[in-house]
């Protein structure tokens, strides 16, 4: 087992004789076997198995075994100094040769150089999260790291205070050193500069490194704390190190800018803080994926059953399109035999019909040659022909039976009108029983008169005036008897004409419902009543602009004068009797008539008199617009007839291409 060096004594701290005794019985027990190498190039601390850090290069833990071993906490335990003090000894004889670097090189002032920093003092740069301190973990630093720099050179001002250089020019200067300062803050009292300023780091684990190569670099030049506070000769230039606790706690002007800008805290206790805060951060960051697993897993769930469930759908559209193709191939395979059954036997009864029709006439043929042999033959032979044109003529209309078959359908139309002509006569049966009721009440009224006179008559007892009232009276009762029937037949006539005149106008609607989406173009179509053409309106804007503002411009003055179609105040006709009635025409003298028609020109007048024509006469109360029957071909309002047949004839022609397709 090997022993101590004075040499190496030496660099340490005094230690006692238990502390030598048991710092070489932990060299033995490394020397002997205990684990220290990890790898080729990592190493571990035996002696801190609960430190966050496993793996270290060999100037990290040669820095971290130094500054353990060195520590002056009381924290730290003689046990856990000697430990560390050891495993320092035995990294440096045993395992430099190893890792490839030669031991490291103590200070003069005992604490192991880092060898991260350049020679020069300079600050080289440093991870954000680095963590090996070359100092003791346990000491207590103002935090945030702040530095104290005294002796700043002063002069008396004219007021009776002093005054020294500016904080900005200090923080440049250490700046261009490498120390990276935040800002310098020269203190100042009543008296002005005090010659003292306080350096602050940053926050960083980077701002400690500065911090701590800021001090060494005045400590090395001994201008550190400890030169400071030394009772020796007049000191000259500046002296500067990094706060600790002796510094917090003073009661001068230094001590109570500390106590403002930062508290007390050991790098440990930084260290653990930040492993709490991480370790709260990964905790909450494991929380947030669970949960996102959570919600991925539901949204799977929740897709693969919406796959599932258009799957299903998509198989039953199919199967149902399926379905619904062999019916319609069904149809129209049935439909298909049918025409060509009905096409066989028409056919056939076309051939039938052109052999008989050859029959008979090779018959009249041979009846015409025997018309000569005599006068009777010869009547009989014209009879027989006369039967064979009957005949003839009867197969011919045969034959058009088929066709008379397709017009059947327009017997609809025709029951639609011969309804109509029912209804008509009744009005007409209707009037004649209203005069006729007029006739009868008059009857009765004179038959009511010539019963009073004979009443008043019969005062002298005349037993034939007795009789003539008596039959007046009867004929009375039997005229009033047929009265009240004939008011009964008025009432019925009269309900039903409502009923039929109802079934026509629904008939009507239907039809124009049916025929509304049908262009313009077809012979019978539905027309807009009262809508204004916006085609003049829009050659006429073509002829002052260009196409687009024309377009636009009349499109514009088109709304203008159909809000002035729908006003109900402008009302710009002028009545006048026409064959004892009165009928409106459109005043040529209106303003704005007049206005539109010089402006815009006889088409846009016209269009705009249109509309005001077919409003008065369809909608003259509500203004609005409304939807007529209309003949196009003839330019007049379509009968319910002429209507059906349209529609009929449009239901043939699409049968037609059905049974092609």
């Amino acid at each position: 087992m090997g022993e101590i060096s004075n040499e190496q004594t030496s660099k340490k701290r005094t230690l006692s004789e238990i502390e030598v005794e048991y710092v070489e019985k932990c060299y033995g027990e490394l020397k002997n076997g205990k684990k220290v190498k990890s790898s080729e190039t990592t190493f571990a601390c035996p002696y801190c198995p609960k430190r966050k850090k496993k793996d270290y290069l060999y100037n990290e833990i040669l820095q971290h075994a130094t500054g353990v071993g060195n520590s002056s906490s009381d924290k730290r335990s003689v046990k856990e100094k000697a430990n560390h003090l050891a495993l320092e000894m035995y990294l440096e004889k045993d395992l430099a040769p190893a890792a490839g670097d030669g031991p490291s090189k103590q200070q003069e002032n005992g604490q192991s150089k880092d060898l991260s920093k350049p020679m020069d003092g300079s600050k080289k740069p440093v991870d954000e999260g680095d963590t090996n301190i070359q100092c003791d973990h346990d000491e207590k630093f103002v935090w945030p790291w702040t530095g104290i720099v005294v002796n700043i050179p002063t002069r008396l001002a004219e007021d009776g205070r002093y005054v020294g250089e500016s904080g900005s020019k200090l923080r440049d200067e250490l700046i261009r050193r490498g120390y990276n300062p935040i800002r310098v803050h020269p203190l100042w009292n009543y008296r002005g500069h005090s010659g003292t300023a306080v350096v602050e780091f940053n926050k960083g684990w980077p701002g400690l490194h500065n911090a701590l190569s800021f001090e060494r670099a005045y400590k090395a030049d001994l201008h550190g704390r400890k030169e400071w506070l030394a009772e020796s000769e007049e000191k000259s230039g500046l002296y500067g190190w990094v706060a600790r606790a002796d510094d917090y706690k003073l009661t001068n002007i230094v001590g109570e800018h500390l106590r403002k800008i930062g508290d007390l805290r050991t790098i440990s206790e930084i260290m653990e803080e930040e492993a709490r805060k991480q370790d709260k951060l990964v905790m909450n960051l494991n929380n947030i994926i669970e949960e996102k697993n959570k919600q991925k897993i539901e949204m799977e769930q929740k897709c693969n059953e919406s796959s599932t469930h258009i799957t299903k759908l998509m198989e039953e559209k199919d199967k149902l399109l399926q379905t619904y193709n062999e019916e319609i191939k069904k149809i129209q395979m049935s439909a298909r035999d049918h025409f060509q059954r009905i096409f066989n036997d028409h056919e056939k009864l076309k051939f039938q019909l052109e052999s008989q029709k050859k029959e008979l006439e090779v018959r009249g043929t041979e009846l015409e040659k025997r018309e000569a042999k005599n006068e009777s033959e010869s009547k009989r032979l014209a009879e027989e022909i006369e039967q064979n044109t009957i005949r003839n003529s009867a197969l011919e209309l045969a034959a058009l039976e088929q066709q008379r078959a397709d017009e059947n359908v327009m017997k609809l139309a025709e029951d639609q009108k011969r309804q109509k002509e029912e209804l008509h006569n009744k009005i007409i049966l209707l009037e004649k029983k209203l005069d006729a009721k007029q006739a009868l009440e008059l009857e009765i009224e004179q038959l009511r008169g010539t019963l009073n006179v004979m009443r008043h008559m019969g005062d002298d007892g005349d037993e034939e005036v007795l009789k003539k009232m008596e039959a007046i009276l009867k004929e009375l009762r039997e005229k009033e008897g047929e009265f009240e029937d004939l008011e009964a037949l008025n009432q019925t006539l009269i309900v039903k004409e409502r009923k039929s005149n109802d079934e026509l106008q629904e008939a009507r609607k239907e039809l124009i419902n049916g025929l509304n989406e049908i262009s313009s173009r077809a012979t019978i179509g539905v027309k807009r009543m009262g809508e204004l053409d916006s085609k003049p309106f829009y050659e006429a804007m073509k002829k002052k602009y260009h196409e687009e503002e024309a377009e636009e411009k009349a499109s514009e003055l088109c709304s203008l004068w159909e809000e002035f179609l729908k006003d109900p105040d402008w009302h710009p006709f002028k009545v006048t009797v026409v064959d004892g009635k009165e009928k409106g025409f459109i005043n040529d003298e209106d303003e704005k008539l007049k206005g539109l028609k010089k402006e815009m020109g006889d088409e846009v007048y016209k269009a705009v008199t249109t509309a005001l024509i077919e409003i008065n006469e369809y909608n003259p109360s509500g203004r609005y617009i409304t939807s007529e029957l209309w003949n196009y071909s003839e330019g007049r309002r379509a009968t319910l007839k002429e209507g059906v047949e349209f529609l009929m004839k449009q239901w043939r022609l699409r049968k037609a291409r059905m049974e092609m397709a």
